[in-house]
C-alpha cells in the first residue's frame, strides 16, 4: 500500500479559484504483481488533462488523472494502474467546495480500462484556477506523457518551467540556444530553471566569503605606524636545550654545538630544531659553502642544489627552471586563466608560477599562486559552466557531469581543468573542493571496482548487491542487459552489450551483468569528457608519477586536510624573540584554543595563505622554498596590527599588553585584511 508519508505526487499542485488544490494520496491497494516485487518503493503520478505531472495552473476546471508507477533503479518506471477523477463532479456532489474530500478510485490497466488492477484512495483539499500554455506534448509507447521543445530539439518527462525573472531566450547565429540574464548581464548555454538560480546565488555567496578569506595574502602591512623595529641586545627565546652551547667563530659567526651528539648546527635549536637526519638518497651529499650554508651534490647527475633532497616531491624532477608569468582578473578568474594555461607549451607549466592580479601589488613568493590555484578550482564548480556536478544529494565531492555538452566548448575546457588539476599537484597547491573517489583512483590509473559505488550512489549499489544476494528467478524478476539513463530530461537506453535489450538477466550471467552495469555508472556519459580531462593531465604531470600513491593519500595532497588539530599546530610552531613562555605566546593559543575550526582555519589562511595542510600536518608546512615551520616573531610596537608573510608562514605578532588587545589586533587583521602589500 501507499501511505500519504510514502508518495510522490506532484511537487507544484493545480489551483482552483486562487485556492490551491491539493491531491494527496492516501492509500492504494494493489493486486499481486511479481513486477512491483523489485524496486525502492512505489509512487503517484498526479496528472491534469494529462497534460502534466507538475502542473501549477489550469485554465478550466478538468480531469484529474493519477498514475501508480513502481520506482525502479536500474530500469525505467513500470506503470502498475491509473485512475481518473472527474473533478467537475466532484465538486458538484460536494457543494463546489473541496475540503478533506476522500474519494476512492479503481486503478485500472493501462492497457485495458476495464481490467481493474486495484482501488486509490486520494483526498483532495481546496480549488484553482489561471491560464498557462504548455509545451507541446506527446505520449509514448507505454502511455507516458513527455513534452518536445521545438527550438531546443529535446524531449522532457517534466513539462518545461518558464524562464526565472530576467532571463530570455536567444539563438546565435550557428542556430544555438542560449539564454541571458539581463540581471547580472552574463549567458550561459544551460536553460536556468528557479532550482540552478538558486544554486548559482548559493555559489555566489560561497565564492564572495572565499575570496574575503583568501584575500590575506602575501606580505600585508596593516599596522598602523610604521616605524623602525626595536633593537635590544637580549635573547628572548630563553636558555638552551640541555646538551647546547652557543658559540662564536672567528668570522663572528655564532653556531651551535650539541655535545650529545657531538654535531654542529648552523641553526638555533630553539627555532628551526636539529638537522634532518633522515639518510640522503643514494649518490647525494651534504656540503657547506663558506658562509656555512648547506647545500646538496646528486653525483649521479653531477648538479647541485639547495633544496634539500629528502623533502622533494616525487616527481620534482620534471620541474623546469625560469618562471611563467599569469596575468588574472579576479571578475574574470576563470576566463583569463584558461586563454593563457592553454596558451603555453605544457612543459612550460612546471616552471615556477608568478601570478599577478592587475592593480594588486605583491612579488609572489608562493602565496599569490596559492590563492589563485584555491579560487580557480571554486570557479570550476560556477553552475553555469555545467562541468562538474555533486556526486549525490548528500555527497559533495565533485564528479563530471554528464549534461556538460550543453556547453559547445566544454571539451576545451575539460583538457584545461586537467592541465591545472595537475598543476596542483606538481606544485604543491591546494584546490578548494575535492572529487570523488571514483575520480581520483582514475587519475591514479587503478581500476574501479563494485565497492566504489557505494560512495557516489548508494541507492544503485545497493540494488545491485540485492541482485547479487538473491534468486533472480524466484522473485520473477525480468531484467535485460539495458538500462534507461535520463539527462537534461532526456531519457535514453544504453546497451550493456551487443544487442542487451533483448539478453535476459538470468542466475547464470548475472554476475557479468552486475559488472557492467556498474562500470557504466562509474562512467556513464562522461567517456569524452574524462578523455579530454586526461589528456591535459598527463600533457603536465604523466599519470605514471603517480603510481606510489592511493586514493586517499592523492584526496590529501590535493585537499590538504580539513580539520586543524591545535596539539599538532602547538608542537610544530616555531619563535623569534618570543619563548614559549611569552605571554603574548600564551594569549595567542588562549585566544585559538577559544576558536571554532572554521576561525582556525581562518588564522591559518591569514599567515600561510590556505586553510589546508599536507598530508604529515603542521610538521610538513611548506613555505616558498621547501619546508617552513608555522613561525610567531615578536614584531613592532603594541599599537601595530598584526602583519603576515605567506610565502614563510609566519605572523608578525606585536608584543601587545594584554590579552584583549592582542584578541581585538588579530581578529581585525584577520577579518579586515584585504589584497596584498609589498615590503
Amino acid at each position: 500500500s501507499i501511505m500519504a508519508s510514502d508518495n510522490r505526487d506532484s511537487t507544484n499542485n493545480p489551483k482552483l479559484n486562487n485556492k490551491p488544490l491539493t491531491p494527496k494520496a492516501v492509500e492504494s491497494k494493489l493486486k499481486e504483481n511479481k513486477k512491483n516485487w523489485f524496486g525502492p518503493s512505489p509512487y503517484v503520478e498526479v496528472a491534469v488533462d494529462d497534460q502534466s505531472k507538475k502542473t501549477e495552473k489550469l485554465a478550466t476546471v478538468i480531469p484529474l488523472i493519477f498514475r501508480v508507477w513502481s520506482h525502479q533503479t536500474l530500469k525505467a518506471d513500470f506503470l502498475l494502474g491509473v485512475a481518473t477523477l472527474d473533478i467537475s463532479e466532484t465538486l458538484k456532489s460536494n457543494d463546489m467546495k473541496l475540503s478533506e474530500v476522500v474519494q476512492i478510485l479503481q486503478l485500472c490497466s493501462d492497457q485495458d480500462n476495464t481490467d481493474v488492477v486495484g482501488d486509490l484512495s486520494i483526498c483532495l483539499d481546496g480549488v484553482q484556477v489561471d491560464p498557462e500554455t504548455f509545451a507541446s506534448q506527446r505520449v509514448d509507447q507505454n502511455g507516458r506523457m513527455y513534452y518536445v521543445d521545438h527550438i531546443e530539439k529535446k524531449t522532457s518527462w517534466n513539462r518545461p518551467d518558464s524562464l526565472p525573472s530576467g532571463w530570455e531566450r536567444r539563438v546565435d547565429p550557428m542556430g544555438r540556444v542560449y539564454f541571458v540574464d539581463h540581471i547580472s548581464r552574463t549567458t550561459t548555454w544551460q536553460r536556468p530553471t528557479q532550482e540552478s538560480v538558486r544554486n548559482f546565488e548559493e555559489w555566489q555567496h560561497q565564492r564572495s566569503q572565499l575570496q574575503g578569506a583568501m584575500q590575506q595574502f602575501n606580505q600585508r602591512f596593516i599596522f598602523g605606524v610604521r616605524h623602525g623595529l626595536p633593537n635590544k641586545e637580549f635573547d628572548p627565546l630563553g636558555p638552551l636545550p640541555h646538551g647546547w652551547e652557543k658559540r662564536t667563530d672567528t668570522n663572528g659567526r655564532v653556531y651551535f654545538v650539541h655535545h650529545t651528539s657531538r654535531m654542529t648546527q648552523w641553526e638555533d635549536p630553539r627555532t628551526q630544531g636539529l638537522l634532518n637526519d633522515k639518510p640522503l638518497p643514494e649518490g647525494w651529499e651534504m656540503r657547506f659553502t663558506v658562509d656555512g650554508i648547506p647545500y646538496f651534490v646528486d653525483h649521479n647527475r653531477r648538479t647541485t642544489t639547495y633544496i634539500d633532497p629528502r623533502t622533494v616531491f616525487v616527481f620534482q624532477q620534471l620541474s623546469m627552471p625560469q618562471h611563467i608569468k599569469i596575468t588574472v582578473t579576479r571578475k574574470t578568474l576563470f576566463e583569463d586563466s584558461f586563454q593563457q594555461i592553454m596558451s603555453f607549451h605544457p612543459q612550460d607549466l612546471r616552471r615556477r608560477l608568478w601570478i599577478i592580479f592587475p592593480g594588486e601589488e605583491g612579488l609572489d613568493y608562493g602565496g599569490v599562486a596559492r590563492e589563485w590555484f584555491f579560487l580557480l578550482s571554486h570557479e570550476v564548480l560556477n553552475p553555469m559552466y555545467c562541468l562538474f556536478e555533486y556526486a549525490g544529494k548528500d555527497n559533495y565531492c565533485l564528479q563530471i557531469n554528464p549534461a556538460s555538452y550543453i556547453n559547445p566548448d566544454h571539451l576545451k575546457y575539460f583538457k584545461f581543468i586537467g592541465r591545472f588539476i595537475a598543476m596542483s599537484l606538481f606544485h604543491g597547491k591546494f584546490i578548494d573542493t575535492g572529487f570523488s573517489l571514483p575520480f581520483y583512483k582514475r587519475i591514479l590509473n587503478k581500476p574501479l571496482a563494485l565497492k566504489d559505488l557505494e560512495s557516489i550512489d548508494t541507492e544503485f549499489y545497493n540494488s545491485l548487491i540485492w541482485i547479487k544476494d538473491n534468486n533472480l528467478e524466484e522473485c520473477g524478476l525480468e531484467m535485460f542487459f539495458s538500462v534507461d539513463k535520463e539527462i537534461l530530461g532526456e531519457v535514453t537506453t544504453h546497451e550493456l552489450k551487443p544487442d542487451g535489450g533483448n539478453v535476459l538477466v538470468t542466475e547464470e550471467n548475472k554476475e557479468e551483468y552486475i559488472r557492467l552495469v556498474a562500470e557504466w555508472r562509474l562512467s556513464r556519459g562522461v567517456e569524452e569528457q574524462t578523455q579530454a580531462f586526461f589528456e591535459g593531465f598527463n600533457e603536465v604531470l604523466p599519470q605514471q608519477y603517480l603510481q606510489y600513491f592511493d586514493a586517499k593519500e592523492l584526496e590529501v595532497m590535493l585537499c590538504g586536510m580539513q580539520e586543524i588539530d591545535l596539539v599538532d599546530w602547538q608542537r610544530h610552531t616555531i619563535y623569534r624573540h618570543y619563548a614559549r613562555s611569552s605571554k603574548q605566546i600564551l594569549w595567542f593559543w588562549q585566544f585559538v584554543k577559544e576558536m571554532d575550526n572554521e576561525k582556525r582555519m581562518r588564522l591559518l589562511q591569514f599567515v600561510t595563505g590556505t586553510c589546508r595542510l599536507p598530508m604529515g600536518g603542521f610538521a610538513d608546512l611548506m613555505g616558498s622554498n621547501g619546508p617552513q615551520k608555522f613561525c610567531i616573531e615578536k614584531v613592532g610596537k603594541e599599537n601595530w596590527l598584526p602583519r603576515s608573510h605567506t610565502c614563510f608562514n609566519r605572523l608578525d605578532l606585536p608584543p601587545y599588553k594584554s590579552y584583549e588587545q592582542l584578541k581585538e589586533k588579530l581578529m581585525f587583521a584577520i577579518e579586515e585584511t584585504e589584497g596584498f602589500g609589498q615590503e
